[in-house]
């Protein structure tokens, strides 16, 4: 009997870094600069994928004309792998990303890539470089999955050639000093996204137009920019890369509002976790639109009390103070929110293995 042709072949890195050498790394983790010992790289061509391979990382090798480096084919993921208290290795939601990778995928007419492919992928790299997944709450191994359009071609086309690439990152606490809330800058200036573009693929585009406004509101004292929507300007969409949510505390209830999706808003994985985990907590839980007059108003009031960003990097991000073009507005004193960071320790408690997992978001890899 002929067995199949593996999807991926291993091939270990005879270059790791020594127990040391890597131990060392991980006492001073910072996101996204430090990356484990191996990639994995499979290529698409003549209308397939091909067998793929799990190999030392390192750099690319493009042709100056791909199509990536000219027309901006190229999407991304992000999710986490976490150690678990019993030595296990497990990540959160990866099926979920792999489906949203594939809407980014059709979005920006690239080739899908089967989810068990894109969980096989994840699955391996973590095996191979498990020693990498750091042990502490609150730290991760970030995996990196993304695509490119490999096609040396000139022509305005969808490519017919693409590279699926997966990296590793350990990655420490987002906030080693402790969470602190954030100061935001609502811009008037620029958009991120409009209807019927795309605002809710995942794709490196989006996040090249944000560099402008971003540092505009770095230049205004700010740590993020607020997005508002593309038609009507007033209505609250995002804050970065981060999906909104906003507490409400009306008539003995506690309420969590997050903008609803409208085609230009990400559809954020730990958002949809964290309006199944605010029911769990006790708490409403609704998805509306929300005008910046209507979170002046109500935070005014006294009706809305907290406000947060959530993300795969950060998990929750509380915000305590707003700037804009003619107003500043505190939120809960400029302190962390009650709620929010409720729920912030219940995710990273399911994330971490030490509550218990009822939804089925955990992901077992080692």
């Amino acid at each position: 009997m002929t067995l199949p042709t593996p999807r991926l072949q291993i091939h270990p890195s005879t270059a790791i870094l020594s127990d040391a050498e890597r131990a060392e790394r991980l006492q001073h983790l910072s996101f996204g600069r430090t990356f484990s010992d191996h990639m994995v790289l499979i290529s698409y061509r003549d209308g397939a994928w091909q067998q793929g391979e799990v190999k030392a990382y390192g750099p690319l090798s493009l042709d100056p004309a791909a199509s990536v480096l000219h027309y901006g084919q190229a999407i991304f993921e992000g999710f986490k792998a976490f150690a678990q208290p019993d030595g296990g290795i497990k990540t959160f939601r990866p099926q979920a990303n792999g489906e949203r990778f594939n809407r980014s995928a059709a979005r920006l007419a690239m080739p899908a890539i089967p989810v068990d492919l894109f969980l096989e992928a994840a699955d391996a790299l973590i095996r191979l470089d498990c020693a990498w997944v750091p042990k502490n709450i609150g730290e991760s191994l970030y995996l990196r999955p993304l695509m490119i359009a490999t096609d040396p071609y000139l022509g305005v086309r969808p490519a017919h050639e693409y590279l699926f690439v997966l990296i590793a990152s350990p990655a420490g606490a987002y906030f080693p000093n402790g969470v602190k809330p954030v100061t935001v800058w609502i811009s008037e200036d620029f958009v991120r996204a409009a209807p019927g573009g795309t605002g809710e693929a995942k794709c490196a585009g989006n996040y090249a137009a944000s560099l402008l406004a971003q540092a505009q509101a770095q230049d205004k004292g700010c740590d993020q920019v607020i997005w508002l929507d593309a038609v009507e300007r007033c209505y609250i969409e995002e804050m970065g890369g981060m999906n909104l949510f906003f507490v409400y505390q009306e008539e003995g209830k506690t309420i969590i509002v997050t903008p609803e999706l409208t085609g230009t808003l990400l559809p954020g994985i730990t958002r949809r976790s964290l309006l199944d985990l605010a029911m769990d907590l006790g708490f409403e839980a609704e998805e509306r639109r929300l005008t910046v007059q209507q979170w002046r108003d109500d935070i005014a009031a006294g009706r809305m009390t907290e406000v947060f960003a959530c993300g795969t990097a950060a998990v929750i991000t509380p915000v305590g103070e707003v700037k804009a073009n003619g107003f500043t507005m505190a939120i809960n004193n400029g302190e962390n929110g009650p709620v929010t960071m409720a729920l912030r320790d219940a995710l990273l408690a399911i994330q971490h293995g030490t509550a218990a997992d009822t939804h089925g978001w955990m992901h077992e890899v080692a």
